[in-house]
């Protein structure tokens, strides 16, 4: 089936939209009218000089979110240019579902953005079927010995450290990644997509977020009895830290676990991480990328974890009503209004993205650049600002 595309301004009962946002929203679809002839076909991956971007060479786990920005502008202007060029990417896709070392735990965030976009949005059937071939095989990933779904690849005998690294390993980014299990269900009916979303969602409540509401990024298993070890990071500044993008899946993620299931405790857990999150924001209107960094010196900020938070809180903001609501609301704004005033890049002419400062993995000296992670959830946060609903979670 097609899905009525959505109005480019807010319902008359939705929050009144802020021009700043509608003139935001119509920058980055301007912008991805350029940068679409630019890449052709290539899946932008980080920033490098110039505002230009480099791009990614076969599977990345960031491949999706470009397409997600074109069929996020698609909705917004019918535009078959950018409906085009979003399909133009399916081989890519494709050929992620035939290698099984590329079907990793964020499949959800290439096939969510891609193939269950384009089903939404054209009625296409091949769309359908990819999207639920990606959703069994993040299934497949799911352990029952300790209730959660395995984190990156153990790679065996060619790749020792790797594997014992990766076995029996969780992370907070797959959150996001159950819409895909939850769509799959919506889809089907088949009761095991829902089943494992919902127990890797209580297994990351109860051992990512910490009883303070900071979270941990990664937990560790013992792989062969799912006995609870220990909490880890792996992107942030130490174990007993709080990575601001990992604290901003996990508002977004549990905030769309409870729209889609009406589970109360989901509910909870995203209003505990998004309060925290607001109190160790302070006073600032974009995220340092680790909340527990020593107070002396200048640390990097994260673009992308600002706009992951601000439109996770839009959300929190729909879920919710009264006070409450305006409550998440307004520091959803803050969030996104700090985005516009010190990482815009949409006033930049010649830049290729649409948001600078974003921290992709610090610990390895990839900071202060464009992201194509950080660029979707700007859109979103915009989209969601002026009251739109239907995105592809």
């Amino acid at each position: 089936m097609q899905v009525q595309k959505a109005s480019y301004f807010a319902r008359k009962d939705d929050p009144v939209p802020v021009p700043a946002h509608k003139e935001a929203l119509a920058r980055c679809i301007d912008r991805l009218n350029e940068s679409r002839v630019l890449a052709g076909a290539r899946n932008p991956k980080i920033g490098k000089e110039r505002n230009r971007w480099s791009y990614c060479q076969g599977y990345d786990w960031v491949m999706g979110f470009y397409s997600g920005q074109l069929w996020l502008a698609y909705q917004m202007t019918g535009n078959p240019a950018l409906r085009e060029a979003a399909q133009l990417r399916r081989p890519q896709f494709r050929a992620v579902l035939e290698d099984r070392k590329s079907r990793d735990h964020d499949i959800g965030f290439l096939f969510s953005l891609h193939s269950v976009a384009d089903w939404q949005m054209t009625g296409d059937e091949t769309a359908r079927a990819m999207g639920l071939e990606a959703a069994r095989a993040l299934l497949g990933r799911f352990r029952e010995e300790g209730g959660y779904i395995q984190a990156w690849t153990p790679v065996g005998p060619q790749d020792r450290d790797q594997a014992r690294f990766a076995n029996g390993r969780m992370i907070a980014d797959t959150m996001q990644n159950l819409a895909l299990l939850h769509w799959a269900y919506r889809e089907t009916g088949i009761t095991d997509f829902r089943e494992v979303a919902m127990i890797h969602a209580d297994t990351t409540r109860r051992h990512l977020v910490r009883e303070d509401a900071t979270s941990f990024h990664t937990f560790l298993f013992d792989p062969s009895t799912g006995e609870p070890l220990r909490g880890e990071t792996h992107q942030g500044y130490s174990d007993d830290s709080c990575w601001a993008r990992g604290q901003s899946w996990l508002i977004h993620g549990f905030a769309n676990c409870y729209a889609v299931t009406g589970e109360l405790e989901f509910l909870d857990c995203a209003r505990a991480v998004a309060d925290k999150a607001i109190e160790l924001m302070g006073e600032t209107s974009v995220p340092v990328w680790d909340f527990a960094l020593p107070a002396d010196g200048s640390h990097p900020v994260d673009s992308s974890a600002g706009a992951v938070m601000s439109a996770g809180m839009y959300l929190l903001a729909d879920v919710t009503e009264g006070e409450e609501s305006e409550k998440w609301r307004v520091h959803a704004h803050r969030l996104l209004d700090g985005l516009l005033e010190s990482c815009d890049l949409t006033r930049v002419p010649g830049a290729e993205g649409l948001l600078a400062h974003g921290a992709a993995f610090v610990p390895a000296g990839r900071d202060d650049a464009m992201l194509p992670y950080g660029d979707y959830y700007f859109m979103e946060a915009l989209m969601r600002s002026l009251g739109h609903r239907q995105f592809f979670w």
